[in-house]
């Protein structure tokens, strides 16, 4: 049920939950490891957004900014929405055009303002800049904040608490490098920077695998993946700031496999997630896993963590259109 309290809350209290670090069976007979899943997709805003974002804004709150705008293709607008609202202050949403249409409900539930503007979100962020000239305007990058990489980073350390030894590994979706970064930062925090990192991405949303070889980044020209969510053009520099000392393996799947990914995930464990989080689970099934430990990329013994996103640009219908597609 939606919470709908609209009572301002302290900014010195966090927005998102500890979510919940469960067993997979099913993984971990794919990967031959015991594997965990960290389920932000339990989130109250659907995705492990609410983290940053609700980092970001509480403290642009406490700088006296009394508007949020930002940009998004869905799941950082929800998180800015929720948190605004549970803030009590305005929030306006700039969305591009290929943002499924069900979202702008989803958002106005939210009380949220949502303006549809430009074909991709680069274009849509523009917009976002135009609108947040006003000083009392807090603008909320979608990943590209330190606040924010300070936010996701409390996912490492609930990880470390949470798990029953040393974790040998983390995967994770990419998509502008937000959630990566706040991994990247939690591990160095914590002095486990030895902890693999595997970056799992959508052939047409590949910013980071593009700016690995590069060795900086640089825009993959347009976004042509169906997962949206991960769709920036260019990936965060706080990338190269941050990887230092960490093994991070990057790895670029097709669309089908994403999808299938999610069906499989559904079928298994009754949670519906978008295409976008299904790039980090098909580094489980489809065999990538397994591909770096018997490469000693992966070589440590403990279990492998997968940050479950989440995401809210999905439906059972949308899933089953796109499993059509790819028969």
């Amino acid at each position: 049920m939606m919470d709908t309290n609209t009572t301002p809350q302290k900014t010195s209290v966090p927005l998102h939950i500890v979510s919940p670090l469960i067993s997979s069976t099913t993984l971990s007979k794919h990967c031959g490891r015991q594997v965990l899943l960290k389920l932000d997709n339990t989130q109250p805003s659907g995705s492990f957004k609410i983290r940053g974002i609700g980092n970001l804004i509480q403290k642009g709150i406490e700088k006296g900014y009394d508007h949020v705008v930002t940009s998004s293709g869905g799941n950082a607008g929800m998180a800015a929405a929720y948190a605004s609202r549970k803030m009590g202050i305005p929030a306006t949403v700039v969305i591009p055009e290929s943002t499924p249409k069900f979202m702008i409900s989803q958002l106005q539930q939210e009380n949220a303002d949502v303006i549809v503007h430009g074909p991709v979100w680069n274009v849509a962020h523009e917009k976002a800049e135009e609108l947040a000239q006003n000083e009392t305007c807090c603008l909320v990058h979608p990943f590209d904040h330190p606040d924010i990489w300070e936010g996701h980073s409390t996912l490492v350390n609930e990880i470390l608490e949470q798990s029953p030894e040393k974790p040998a590994a983390i995967v994770v979706s990419v998509g502008g490098g937000g959630l990566l970064c706040g991994i990247m930062k939690g591990l160095h925090e914590n002095n486990v920077a030895d902890i693999s990192v595997v970056a799992m991405e959508t052939d047409g949303a590949h910013s980071l695998n593009a700016a690995l070889k590069e060795g900086k980044p640089v825009s993959i020209g347009d976004i042509t993946s169906i997962a949206k969510t991960l769709g920036s053009l260019i990936v965060a520099q706080g990338v190269f700031d941050l990887k230092q000392d960490i093994q991070l393996s990057s790895h670029v799947i097709s669309d089908k496999q994403a999808v299938e990914a999610c069906s499989k995930f559904i079928d298994e464990h009754r949670m519906l997630v978008e295409p976008a989080c299904g790039a980090a689970l098909a580094a489980g099934y489809s065999g990538i896993i397994q591909e770096l430990i018997s490469k000693d990329i992966i070589h440590k013994d403990g279990p492998i963590i997968f940050v479950v996103c989440g995401g809210n640009v999905v439906t059972l219908e949308l899933l089953k259109i796109w499993m059509n597609q790819f028969k």
